[in-house]
Formats: structure tokens, C-alpha cells, sequence
């Protein structure tokens, strides 16, 4: 044989070699289809601790449509690599997961491995809920498989080749999947380490508030220094906390069980879902996470105790180039934040308040363009949005005033660009809403009624 031909063959080997190695990374096999199991044959008991840990971990608000079927899909999760639609699961037998065993539910959830062994894209958070108890997979199985069935196809993932692989998953698994169950820290107290199971398993806490790296994963070497989600920035939840008051366990309780707290303001955003679903679970379950995430937060610095920084966001005059922002700040915001009334009956005393303190003004401007929303049945602060009533040229004078005023930090930049960024954000999501509601999941359906 030639030297070339040796070569050749060496080369084909190879490359035989390496696509057998990466199908056998790659493949995984089907589990059998069984038939949907009676609603009653799940034990109440279980199915109630189930409906508990699906509020953990948000399950409605990524499985859920704005004002369609719950569980049934279709949202749409921006990612940096296109579009991914959430899945249904609700039991249907023909579109969601009613033909899922509990060892297939369980497979997904620990490895993001379907029924029929495809790999699941990680927005759904499997490399945390690779943590979660075999026991706590049980309850939240029994859970779904009671909800109304409902027949909604999965939406068409709009992601560029070779990400539309899903092979390319296995391999993104392969570097960042670390699969096993939390281990609980003897050195710490129960209740901490029931914090720390849910925070880093169905909580999935780092998934928002951790950056990620090139490839979509989490940075394990700077976890909870914040992250963007939706056009709102997760604030760093460690040392790097942007909170002018620093966070400790009563204040996070607070907060995270009522929605707002009188130092930290009003949850908003993606969080406002957060705290609309821990408000129903155990106040234990969220008095665990709250001293689980004091300690990372750290201990605060003793020179930022809340009358310290009262004392330095004391008002001064406007500059002359802060002439406008100042006038559309008396005009619409002082009446309520600087009327002494404590919330929710009056504004948060802004010089307390985190979006103005923080790295760059995309929540700030979100929340002045779509305001504060009550929360339904309680009595909770709220704020008109001014996005109908203001230009983006006048919401940036405003935000360049109120970091100038109450806050400690240097001016901000591109404020006019960040204005337009959320104007553009709040209505495409509204527009991709209605279109995830409405359109046909089949796009040769698109066309038929």
C-alpha cells in the first residue's frame, strides 16, 4: 500500500472512530410510551407538595403563554443564539408529556433527555435541576400529570445551523452538565441547607442572576454577579450587590414572600413572577432561601447602614443641565416618592432604590415606561407606567436626573439608547405574545384556519 493510501486510511478510520465516539455521546434511547395515568391515582398529598415545588421553580410563568392554557408552551425564550419555545407539559398524550412514564420525567429533569431521547436545549434549567430529589421528581410528576390536558404542538425553535442540532446539546453537556444530587453541608444549619438545595436546584437562582460564558453556561467562577434576562438586568445577589442598603435574611424574606420591602422597593419584571409563586409555597421554604442567600450576599459594610445612606441621597439643587429632568421629576414622580408616606401607600424613598444604583439603567427606564402592577388581592405598591405619556428623549432626561440626584455613582451612559431598547422589548413582547397565542405550531398550517 502507498503512503498516501496508509494515510488515507488512517484518516478514514478517524473519522469513522470519531463520529461512532460522537453518536455514542450523542444517542440516547427512548423510553417506552405508556397511557396517561388517572388523575386519581396520584395521592393528594403528593400532588399538593408537587403544586408547592412547581412554584419554586416558576414552572408556569416559562411553560405558560400570557393568557393562554397553563403548562401548555410556547413561549418564547430569547437567547443569544435565536429563539427556543417552551414545551407543553401538561398531560396531554399526543402534544405534552401524558405519555411520559415518572422515569422518563425524571431523565429530563436530571439529564435534558426527552421521552425519545432527544436533548433538550438548556434554557430548561436541567443543569439545575439535576439536584433535585428523586422524591421531590415524584411529587412534581404527580403534579403535572393532574393539570388539564391541553393539545398545543410545539412551536418551531428559530435557531441557525448547526445550533438546530440537537447533537450539538450532547457536547455542550459534556463540559458543563455535572449531574448529581445536592449534598447537604453538615456544618451548617437545616434550615440553611434546605435554602441551599432549593436556591442551586429547582429554584434555579444562578440561572438568572450568574453570567454566562460564550457557550450559554453559567460562569461557575462568578456566581450571582448578576445576568440579563429579557432586557432586565438580574442583579448581582453577592459582595457585588448594587443594593444602596445591603440585603440581610429578614429584608429577603420579606421581599421574596410579600413582593416589596420598604428598603429594597418593589419586585418587578421577571422577579414580580418569582414572588407571585413563592407566595404560595411554605413561608418556611422561603425563610430557607433567604438565610441561604444572606450568606452569600456576605455580611454588610458597617458604613452602609440604612440612615447612612439616607443621609448622603439628601437632595440638592438640580444643575442647570438637569433643568428638565428635574421638572418631569416634580411633575410626575415627587408627588408620591417624596410624600413621607411609607409603602405601599407611597413611593419608595429613592435614594434606597436599586435601579438607580445599579451598573446601567435598563430596569429603570422598563419601569418607568410599564410601571409597578398591584398584586392581585393585596393590597401592594404600584406605579403608573408613562410610556404612553412620555417621550424617550424626556424618560432619558429623567433617568439622567434621578442617577444624578439619589444615586452615588457616575452618570450613566447611552441612557437614550437603553430607553429605546426597552420601548422596542416591552412591544415586541406583547406582539410575540399575541403571535405565540395564535399561530399554528406546524408552519404548513400557518395558512389554514
Amino acid at each position: 500500500m502507498t503512503r498516501s493510501g496508509i494515510i488515507g486510511g488512517v484518516i478514514a478510520a478517524l473519522a469513522i472512530g470519531g463520529a461512532g465516539a460522537a453518536f455514542a455521546v450523542a444517542w440516547r434511547p427512548a423510553i417506552a410510551a405508556i397511557d396517561p395515568p388517572a388523575p386519581q391515582s396520584f395521592p393528594a398529598d403528593l400532588v399538593k407538595h408537587g403544586r408547592e415545588l412547581a412554584a419554586i421553580g416558576n414552572c408556569n410563568d416559562c411553560h405558560t403563554v400570557r393568557e393562554a392554557k397553563n403548562f401548555a408552551g410556547g413561549l418564547p425564550v430569547p437567547t443569544p443564539f435565536g429563539t427556543i419555545f417552551s414545551s407543553n407539559i401538561t398531560p396531554d398524550a399526543d402534544t405534552g408529556i401524558g405519555r411520559w412514564s415518572e422515569a422518563a420525567f425524571a431523565r429530563a429533569m436530571r439529564s435534558g433527555v426527552d421521552r425519545e431521547g432527544r436533548h433538550l436545549y438548556p434554557t430548561f434549567p436541567y443543569d439545575h435541576f439535576t439536584n433535585v430529589s428523586d422524591e421531590d421528581d415524584r411529587a412534581l410528576y404527580a403534579y403535572l400529570m393532574t393539570r388539564e390536558a391541553v393539545h398545543a404542538p410545539a412551536r418551531e425553535n428559530q435557531l441557525a445551523f448547526p445550533l438546530n442540532q440537537r447533537v450539538v446539546v450532547a457536547g455542550w453537556k459534556l463540559l458543563f452538565l455535572h449531574r448529581g444530587t445536592y449534598q447537604p453541608n453538615p456544618a451548617k444549619s437545616a434550615e440553611w441547607n434546605r435554602g441551599a438545595y432549593l436556591v442551586e436546584g429547582l429554584a434555579h437562582c444562578g440561572a438568572c442572576h450568574t453570567p454566562r460564558n460564550a457557550l450559554g453556561a453559567e460562569r461557575a467562577s462568578a456566581s450571582f454577579a448578576g445576568g440579563d434576562v429579557d432586557n432586565w438586568q438580574a442583579y448581582a445577589l453577592n459582595a457585588q450587590s448594587p443594593a444602596p442598603v445591603p440585603w440581610e435574611a429578614g429584608a429577603l424574606y420579606a421581599y421574596l414572600h410579600r413582593g416589596w420591602h420598604p428598603d429594597h422597593g418593589t419586585a418587578r419584571g421577571p422577579m414580580a413572577e418569582v414572588v407571585s409563586n413563592l407566595a404560595q409555597v411554605p413561608p418556611s421554604d422561603v425563610r430557607a432561601i433567604a438565610i441561604y442567600m444572606a450568606e452569600v450576599l456576605g455580611p454588610p459594610p458597617p458604613d452602609r447602614r440604612r440612615e447612612a445612606v439616607l443621609a448622603e441621597a439628601t437632595p440638592g439643587p438640580a444643575a442647570q443641565t438637569e433643568a428638565q429632568g428635574a421638572a418631569i421629576y416634580a411633575a410626575a414622580c415627587a408627588t408620591c416618592h417624596e410624600s413621607g408616606r411609607p409603602p405601599p401607600y407611597g413611593g419608595i424613598n429613592l435614594g434606597l432604590s436599586t435601579a438607580i444604583s445599579g451598573p446601567d439603567p435598563r430596569n429603570l427606564a422598563n419601569i418607568v415606561l410599564s410601571g409597578v402592577r398591584p398584586l392581585e388581592g393585596e393590597r401592594s405598591p404600584i406605579m403608573p407606567g408613562f410610556a404612553d405619556s412620555m417621550s424617550d428623549a424626556q424618560i432619558a432626561q429623567l433617568l439622567n436626573y434621578l442617577r444624578s440626584r439619589f444615586g452615588r455613582q457616575p452618570a450613566w451612559s447611552d441612557i437614550e439608547k437603553a430607553v429605546a431598547d426597552a420601548r422596542r422589548t416591552e412591544t415586541a413582547a406583547l406582539h410575540t405574545s399575541a403571535g405565540a397565542r395564535h399561530a399554528p405550531a406546524d408552519p404548513a398550517q400557518r395558512d389554514k384556519p
